[in-house]
């Protein structure tokens, strides 16, 4: 089976390193405002990285988490790492508004109403800028 988060295929990448890489998501109508971290070698858990390479992922789930936040002022962020599908190690940074289409419920709930939010049009150049302003 060809793993489709081992390579890049038509992402908006926002930042990268040898490690990982960070893609804003545009599959998901029901959260527009949706980041991944990909790690880029394939491997299924987080205790199959060493330690170092552990806090190098986390840190920058936390980077793109507070990002967000500045950019978006969500109501809450989301974070999950779920590979049930895709046994390939990323996490979900969700930013949650308290009138998207599923709040306060998970985003893969039914939708009870339509988005009633705005996202700046130039959001994901303003998280690839203060992702590389953080290095």
């Amino acid at each position: 089976m060809t793993c489709p988060l081992c390579q890049s295929h038509n992402e908006t990448i926002l930042w990268q390193n040898h490690h990982l890489r960070v893609i804003a998501v545009h599959d998901e109508p029901k959260a527009p405002a949706f980041c991944r971290v990909i790690w880029r070698e394939h491997i299924a858990e987080m205790t199959d990285l060493p330690p170092q390479q552990r806090d190098e992922l986390m840190n920058m789930v936390y980077r793109v988490e507070q990002a967000m936040r500045q950019v978006f002022q969500p109501a809450k962020i989301n974070l999950a790492s779920l590979g049930n599908v895709v046994p390939h190690l990323h996490w979900h940074i969700i930013a949650r508004f308290d009138n998207d289409a599923c709040f306060p419920a998970p985003i893969w709930a039914n939708a009870v109403r339509e988005n009633a939010f705005r996202l700046p049009e130039n959001w994901q150049a303003q998280i690839a800028t203060l992702l590389h302003q953080t290095e």
